[in-house]
């Protein structure tokens, strides 16, 4: 079989779960956006919530209706993206709750599914998302008013600690909800490890539920394991893969591995990345192409049949830091092809 096998670690996101739960006196969330980033969101969504979650976040309606499918009633599901134009009949039939970023969707929600639960997102200073104080100053007294059942906000530096950003948002979240009756939250995982001054009543992990950075103490929580297709001898000055990008300067042992960028590897990463074969680490030689990778397997004394290239030995930020990118990408772009098993711990 030459299809790669993605292994997901059920038990391993609820542990993580449950490490950051207890870093925080109120509730916490769980961010299962994207696919859960990338890995199954009905899966992990149910294994989070019979581990304690009862308060989900998702970026589009769409997503949310994914979720309450798996989790069925009870649970909150909130929505980043707020009530978008055409929205109404999923947030009321799977019961979302969108997080109102503007007076334009505050109106549109009003109007569309009065009295229909909602929250309120704020800019306290990324200006991505959420009401800038103007705007919020405007609309306050009408939107509480309407009982939202979450404020919040979004740090833009939490992955920083001692970045100065960090510290004014907190202000400026302050300046902008204290008084409030409605249960607030600010912090995601690096807000999370920041401390109880950025706790509020809720807190809401994404990337730490699955094994990535700035939580250091996270359980790994995804394996990939790719086939070796042929390995080869090559000889001094013979090329391996398109472009001749990787000459060999001496007699060399090359494997085909099954896997390419179609399965979401990234191709940039080609130069400075490895994979492990047993306990030897083996580079990565030519360009990454479509669905194949060569591997220099010359140190290799007994060549197995898969290489990994997640796992025990390599986390998703020691890849991605090999294709100048971030944990988050690594893991939202694995591919469909994967032959993926789910276990619990």
């Amino acid at each position: 079989m030459a299809q790669s096998v993605l292994t997901i670690d059920l038990g391993a996101i609820c542990a993580n779960w449950r490490a950051l739960a207890a870093m925080n006196a109120g509730e916490t969330g769980a961010v299962v956006k994207a696919n859960a980033y990338g890995l199954g969101a009905g899966k992990v969504a149910k294994a989070l919530a019979d581990a304690g979650a009862r308060t989900f976040f998702v970026a589009l309606a769409e997503e949310g209706v994914t979720i309450r499918k798996a989790l069925g009633p009870g649970p909150t599901i909130c929505v980043f993206g707020g009530h978008m134009q055409g929205d109404a009949p999923l947030l009321r039939d799977a019961n979302l709750v969108p997080m109102i970023n503007s007076i334009d969707q505050m109106l549109r929600h009003v109007e569309a599914l009065p009295g229909h639960p909602f929250g309120i997102q704020l800019d306290s200073g990324m200006n991505r998302l959420g009401m800038e104080p103007a705007e919020w100053t405007a609309l306050r007294e009408i939107a509480l008013s309407q009982k939202p059942v979450l404020v919040m906000s979004h740090l833009a530096c939490a992955d920083e600690p001692n970045h100065g950003m960090n510290a004014f948002q907190l202000q400026t979240f302050h300046q902008m909800t204290d008084g409030i009756e409605a249960p607030r939250s600010l912090s995601a995982t690096g807000g999370t490890i920041l401390g109880a001054d950025y706790h509020f009543d809720m807190t809401r992990p994404g990337i730490g539920l699955y094994g990535g950075l700035p939580f250091v103490d996270a359980l790994p929580v995804v394996s990939l394991s790719i086939p070796v297709i042929q390995v080869r001898d090559v000889n001094p000055g013979e090329s391996v893969g398109y472009g001749n990008s990787w000459v060999a300067r001496v007699s060399s042992r090359i494997a085909t591995i099954s896997a390419g960028y179609a399965d979401g590897i990234i191709r940039a990463m080609g130069p400075k990345a490895f994979v492990w074969a047993g306990e030897t680490r083996c580079k990565i030689v030519g360009r990454i192409s479509m669905d194949l990778i060569g591997v220099d397997v010359g140190p290799v004394k007994d060549m197995p049949d898969t290489v990994e290239l997640l796992g025990r030995h390599q986390s998703i930020d020691t890849l991605a830091d090999a294709a100048g990118t971030i944990g988050y990408e690594i893991l939202t772009s694995l591919g469909s092809r994967y032959e993926r098993r789910y276990i619990d711990g």
